[in-house]
């Protein structure tokens, strides 16, 4: 008998093993026109909601920028605007002579764009000279960053007019300052004073009685483009040509020893800004000018120097002609470098590798809210809290100064 046959059962084409993958039929041209539309003029986040953010702006401005940079995008961004109020950051001149900002809020270091450098361009390593660096000279005044002199590698100035970056404009750039009068020069004392650049001494291309105790000083926010230098009253001598040297502006006199190491015979000079005189350095201050020194930028009162060899932080009086051990610590000796700002000593240590902050204003419970790991020192002395800052990847810290943030493109 004949198998009957089954009836053959085909499957619809959408259900057909072969079939394709469906795929949504693509919208009208008007349709996709209006999507674009509604995308295009979807307003962005709101700083606040329900407020307009130039209100927003000014709610949100007095609030601890750490708060601001934790919450949100949108408030990590306006931060970095040139109408907001700016938080400080470390600027650093690295061996390679490059410079970068370390962003405290993102803990992380940025790159400046490279300066205009003139040829031959400064240098800070010669064959003849390895046991010792060349100094590349900056100072930070009036929220500015400005290299004023450097050496080449045939032991010559390198800068003919001042290199300035501002980090709180739209675009942050390099420009040049006006050229320096009389004749570029290095190893010179180079300082803050008042919201201007001041510098004294120095060496031309061969040694010249008359650069050598000239000084000057220059307004680098002066929004005039024929500002120009500043001449002040001669040194009495040339002795502040051996060495770059750091003038130290407190209590409204510039202060400054004609050498930075610790071993040599010193001599100081101080320039009282308001009678516009040089005078001798008081000799309890100059006995304990024993490394680098800073002061707090424009107004402070109170110069700061580091011990290198005791690794002691140092305060002075001006009433009593003495210093104070502010803070004493293995980690701050051996260090060339140092910058003062918001109570906070920040110190260039372990060869360049790190930077050290020292608090001298804070109790010990504000390490929690600096979010770092603080270290006390077994010390009788009640030493303030420290952290430490490595340096960027592969590179060291040659000098140090505190400013604004840089500001960021939007």
């Amino acid at each position: 008998m004949a198998a009957t046959k089954r009836p053959c059962f085909k499957p619809p084409p959408s259900l057909a093993t072969n079939h394709k993958r469906l795929r949504p039929s693509p919208p009208p041209a008007a349709a996709a026109a209006d999507m674009d539309a509604v995308v295009s003029v979807s307003p962005p986040q709101p700083l606040l909601p329900g407020l307009p953010d130039h209100l927003a702006q000014l709610c949100l401005s007095p609030l601890p920028p750490r708060l601001l940079h934790a919450v949100c995008r949108p408030w990590r961004r306006l931060m970095y605007t040139p109408s907001f109020p700016p938080f400080m950051s470390l600027y650093a001149l690295l061996d390679d002579v490059s410079f970068a900002a370390y962003d405290p809020m993102a803990r992380r270091w940025d790159f400046l764009p490279p300066p205009p450098m003139p040829s031959p361009p400064p240098t800070l390593w010669h064959p003849s000279f390895l046991s010792r660096r060349l100094p590349l000279q900056s100072v930070a005044v009036a929220g500015r960053l400005v290299v004023v002199s450097g050496s080449t590698q045939s032991l010559h100035p390198a800068l003919p007019r001042p290199l300035v970056f501002d980090p709180s404009s739209p675009t942050p750039r390099w420009h040049h300052g006006p050229r320096i009068p009389l004749s570029p020069r290095r190893w010179c004392a180079a300082g803050a004073a008042r919201g201007r650049v001041f510098l004294a001494g120095g060496v031309g291309a061969g040694y010249d009685p008359a650069v050598a105790c000239s000084g000057a000083t220059w307004n680098p926010a002066s929004s005039s483009a024929s500002a120009s230098w500043e001449e002040i009253p001669p040194l009495r001598d040339g002795r502040f040509s051996r060495d770059a040297v750091d003038a130290v502006c407190a209590g409204g006199k510039v202060c400054m020893v004609n050498l930075r190491c610790i071993r040599g015979p010193k001599e100081g000079a101080v320039f009282d800004l308001a009678a516009g005189r040089w005078e001798d350095m008081p000799p309890g201050m100059l006995a304990g000018w024993k490394g680098p020194a800073a002061a707090a930028e424009d107004g402070g009162e109170t110069i700061y120097v580091l011990d290198e060899e005791r690794g002691a932080l140092t305060a002075y009086n001006w009433g009593t002609d003495r210093w104070t051990t502010v803070a004493e610590s293995e980690r701050l000796k051996g260090a060339a470098e140092m910058a003062v700002a918001g109570g906070k000593a920040c110190v260039v240590a372990h060869g360049g590798g790190k930077v050290l902050i020292v608090d001298m204003a804070s109790p010990p419970k504000a390490a929690a809210a600096a979010a770092v790991t603080p270290w006390r020192e077994s010390s009788s002395l009640a030493s303030p809290i420290m952290w430490e800052v490595a340096a960027p990847a592969g590179k060291r810290v040659v000098s140090l100064h505190v400013l604004p943030r840089m500001t960021r493109p939007e």
